[in-house]
């Protein structure tokens, strides 16, 4: 490419509502392994002192696992944190509200998260001009293919505006 000429620029970013399809499945890559560190830091950022996630003596004399848990909560934010990417990057309004939340199987440190999500509904706004309701159904699997996580996710999300953003092509 000549130093005169400009190159078409893309912007990594989100779906705008018109491009989401109900039925369609989006897999999240890549995964994320979930260490000690991270269990441990979110655990205890949110005050939560549960000692099934902290105390690893404790939680090897407690049936079924015997071992540290992974802290649900971090889980829930991995899975719906691993779609941001593909989904939802400068595109969401806001979060409406979360139902439908499962934890079918524990997550251990070294297990790795793999997120999947379908587009369950769709309708525009009708008190938010230029926004429309996306309900999203997520599904996080470990390494193993387990389900580990299950949520329902209901979002704002914007229309395409009229104008592309600067280096989107129209």
């Amino acid at each position: 490419m000549s130093a005169d000429v400009t190159p078409r620029r893309v912007v990594q970013r989100g779906l705008w509502f018109e491009e989401f399809e109900t039925g369609v499945l989006y897999e999240h890559r890549p995964g994320r392994t979930i260490t000690e560190a991270d269990n441990v830091l979110f655990t205890t950022l949110t005050m939560n002192t549960q000692a099934m996630h902290l105390d690893a003596a404790f939680a090897q004399t407690q049936p079924p696992f015997h071992r540290v848990l992974v802290n649900s909560m971090f889980t829930l934010s991995t899975l719906v944190g691993l779609s941001v990417a593909q989904l939802t990057q400068g595109t969401i309004v806001a979060n409406l509200g979360f139902s439908d939340i499962a934890f079918p199987k524990p997550m251990f440190h070294g297990d790795t998260l793999y997120a999947e999500t379908v587009v369950t509904d769709l309708r525009e706004s009708k008190s938010r001009p230029g926004e429309g309701i996306v309900t999203f159904a997520h599904t996080g699997r470990n390494q193993n293919g387990d389900v580990v996580a299950t949520a329902v996710r209901k979002t704002l999300v914007r229309l395409r505006p009229a104008q592309p953003d600067a280096g989107e092509p129209a």
